[in-house]
């Protein structure tokens, strides 16, 4: 059965990048090359 996690965050950078962030609460249940289905909903524009 899949796992579901919900987290709201904001885009970070690094360096030319724009990166998400993932909680380190969550190290263990995505473990390296573990896959996953990302959906991004924009909640709000940077203004």
């Amino acid at each position: 059965m899949a796992k579901r996690f919900v987290i709201t965050k904001k885009i970070a950078k690094h360096g030319k990048q724009s990166i998400i962030v993932i909680p380190s609460i969550l190290q263990d249940e995505l473990k390296n090359g573990t896959i996953v289905k990302l959906t991004i909903d924009v909640v709000k524009e940077n203004e």
